[in-house]
């Protein structure tokens, strides 16, 4: 049996029987400051160690359970007093070596997503070195790891986006129990959404640059701006077998979002891209599978870890300058969000987000935006198209509840609903009705409303 004895300063020690070298001993563990519960919990386990251990039989399976999950000091004292096995101590995990391995594991993410990943990566290495322990990085490490990144000078999206990733990497090695805590858990950034970024593309600058385009870049350049396709992901996945000409319809492929579920979208096939598409597909040699077909372009954009850029910013940046048009920050993400902020200028919002591929909150934040047409069109006619909505919208109101002010027999009793009330034929609607209106019925309410 054990017992419980309480010190002088409040630290408790149980005392249990035990075997040493032939011999009956009675050592102490300490538990240190603990209730008065939770030492009475340690000593039952206790006991069932010591009698094991007397009886030569395995541990039962709580008692197991309890001792995988106490911290390496309590371990220790009672593999001290011959009670267990001392734990194997075990190198602690570096840096370096555990990023490798998440990175080797994760193989649930498309291979895009990883690339992204091993800038975070490649970031945290040069901060704190291959070699850093992993539970010797504190919050006050996360904090000078966020100060790197601004160093950097990164924008702030990216800034936020890789603490993110840093935070998800760390949250990993502390369900390993590589760390205690997640030193990133509070270290964030915010991401600002810089309005100077975004550029709507209008119908007279595409014209410009399409003018100086062979049909290979005409094709993917409208089914950018005029398609909403990603490029170059969306462009060059785009197969001829999904073009439904008689429907007038258009499935898209969407390497981005396969692994969530949503693979392909439908679009319509807006007239501005079905020129286009009848010339690529009498020019289409016979059999061809995909819509552009340039190898050359799938070739380069489709590398070891999945879609990248295939130095298409680099040749549409020389096809703007033949046309004399000045770049704009993020060249084929602002075609796209000049075609959603178009359509959603004529449809309603779901309907455009089902058909770009996004979100309403996405395309809040990222893609649409407030152009010189929507003041022209507000300046010179949208508030008397709204001023004659609400004045069509009363008429019908009115023709419904057989308002006609010529046969009005009665004065106005006041501007508000009494011109209305005073014009019905409250008689031929409801011959029995009393006109008490909602106050309590009284002698001096009822000689006032009596219609004689």
């Amino acid at each position: 049996m054990a017992s419980i004895s309480k010190q002088p300063n409040g630290r408790r020690t149980i005392q249990v029987m035990v075997s040493h070298g032939g011999r009956k001993v009675r050592p102490s563990i300490r538990l240190g400051k603990v209730s008065q519960r939770l030492a009475e919990s340690v000593k039952v386990r206790i006991e069932h160690l010591a009698a094991a251990k007397a009886s030569g039989q395995p541990i039962d399976g709580d008692t197991a359970e309890w001792l995988a999950g106490i911290g390496d000091t309590l371990h220790g004292r009672l593999a001290a007093v011959g009670l267990v096995q001392p734990r194997e101590t075990q190198a602690p995990a570096t840096l370096g070596p555990f990023l490798t391995d998440y990175l080797e594991r994760r193989q649930d993410v498309e291979p895009a997503t990883r690339t992204v990943w091993r800038h975070t990566v490649r970031n945290l290495r040069d901060c704190f070195g291959d070699g850093r322990d992993l539970a010797s990085i504190t919050p006050g490490d996360g904090e000078d790891f966020k100060l790197y990144l601004v160093a950097e000078k990164l924008a702030s999206t990216t800034i936020a986006k890789r603490l993110q990733f840093a935070r998800q990497f760390f949250e990993m090695a502390r369900k390993r129990r590589l760390i205690d805590s997640n030193p990133f858990s509070d270290v964030k950034a915010k991401a600002i959404s810089t309005a100077d970024r975004q550029r709507f593309i209008t119908r007279e600058v595409t014209e410009r640059f399409l003018a100086v385009c062979n049909p290979t870049w005409r094709l993917i350049l409208c089914l950018g701006r005029y398609g909403g396709l990603r490029c170059p992901s969306e462009v060059l996945s785009l197969k001829w077998q999904g073009v439904d000409w008689e429907a007038g319809r258009i499935t898209v492929e969407s390497p981005k979002t396969k692994r969530h579920g949503k693979g392909t979208r439908l679009i319509p096939m807006f007239p501005e891209l079905r020129p286009v598409l009848e010339e690529a597909f009498d020019a289409a040699p016979e059999g061809a599978v995909h819509v552009v077909d340039a190898d050359n372009y799938r070739r380069a954009a489709q590398g070891p870890n999945g879609w990248q850029n295939a130095n298409l910013r680099t040749q549409f940046e020389r096809l703007l300058k033949r046309a004399g048009v000045e770049p704009w920050p993020r060249l084929f993400h602002n075609l796209r969000a000049s075609r959603e902020t178009e359509l959603a200028a004529d449809f309603p919002v779901h309907v455009v987000t089902a058909w770009l591929g996004n979100t309403p909150r996405v395309a809040m934040k990222h893609y649409l935006q407030v152009t010189d047409s929507d003041f022209e069109r507000a300046s010179k006619g949208g508030a008397k198209s709204g001023a004659e909505a609400v004045q069509n919208q009363v008429q019908s109101m009115q023709a419904t509840i057989g308002y006609n002010a010529q046969e009005t027999t009665q004065a106005p009793v006041n501007q508000g609903l009494g011109p209305i009330v005073a014009d019905w034929d409250l008689k031929g609607l409801t011959p029995k009705m009393e006109m008490i209106g909602l106050e309590p019925t009284t002698p001096a309410l009822q000689k006032r409303c009596s219609p004689n």
